[in-house]
């Protein structure tokens, strides 16, 4: 029997192809747990040119591979900084499945968006970072825990974070607030819930191997080169303690822990996932 058997779980930006909210609902459909995916878009964050539209399914793909483990599964399309589109997913998933037990907040920005320097930051683009990765943490953070204090249920709640949430960095301004903001909404979400038995944890990953460092690639003048982005992703790798970046299933593993019984007394915890590169 796998750690969340009989769960349900709802993981937020799950289409990209190789993308941590893919491998966090393979984990989690291998534990037991059925799922509720949703994505802005159909096919996934992509940010190369050289992912042509139509090579990949996107989130009915991830849908069908939760499917091929035995387990259910319910997709929808839905902006997480939208209240009322995702108060709809709510809605449907609770005359689907009658609950949620878990929610994973793992939707985000494209990484390209803030790589300037703040003088010359869009203010656009600015809200667009905080919008998604702060905004639509609070907005289906609180949509879910409502449900979850309506049912009684002692749930889950799972936000992705940053090793940029525990120190800032240049051309970042705006991914670090929106970021460290997590990690402040984590912990007073934690201590509102705890009274219910709800749990609210974060997850700081470094670099890892998914579609948002696609931007590593991007020329100034907006061509794409994978060369140049496998040499920036060495240059980072060498400069981690355990020498490589992350893998999708390393943040997945570390989900899946705190969705579990065994994390029912971790709360209000920002967990890094760093290779030892941020160790505080």
């Amino acid at each position: 029997m796998g750690r969340l058997e009989g769960k349900i779980a709802m993981v937020t930006g799950a289409g990209g192809e190789h993308g941590l909210g893919r491998a966090i609902a393979q984990r989690f459909a291998d534990e037991g747990a059925d799922l509720i995916l949703t994505d802005v878009i159909s096919t996934g964050l992509r940010v190369s040119s050289t992912l042509k539209p139509g090579a990949w399914g996107g989130i009915e793909a991830v849908a069908d591979e939760i499917r091929k483990r035995g387990r259910r599964v319910m997709t929808a399309l839905a902006d997480v900084r939208s209240a009322s589109e995702m108060a709809k997913v709510v809605s449907e998933a609770l005359g689907e499945f009658g609950r949620i037990d878990v929610l994973v907040n793992n939707a985000g920005a494209p990484g390209s968006l803030d790589k300037t320097p703040v003088v010359d930051l869009p203010e656009d683009q600015w809200d667009t970072v905080l919008d998604t990765n702060l905004k639509g943490t609070f907005i289906t953070s609180q949509a879910v825990a409502r449900t979850m204090l309506a049912g009684r249920v002692r749930g889950r709640i799972i936000s992705m974070s940053s090793q940029w949430g525990k120190k800032g960095g240049a051309l970042r301004a705006a991914y670090c607030a929106s970021k460290f903001g997590i990690i402040g909404f984590t912990q007073s979400l934690a201590q509102e819930l705890a009274p219910a038995g709800i749990t609210v944890n974060a997850i700081c990953p470094s670099a890892a191997e998914t579609e948002r460092l696609d931007h590593m690639g991007l020329r100034p003048d907006g061509s794409y080169d994978q060369k140049q982005r496998e040499e920036r992703i060495k240059n980072v790798a060498a400069g981690t303690p355990l020498g490589r970046i992350a893998r999708p299933s390393d943040v997945a593993e570390v989900a899946a822990f705190l969705a579990g019984d065994a994390a029912e007394y971790i709360t209000g915890q920002s967990i890094n996932v760093t290779g030892g590169g941020v160790m505080h």
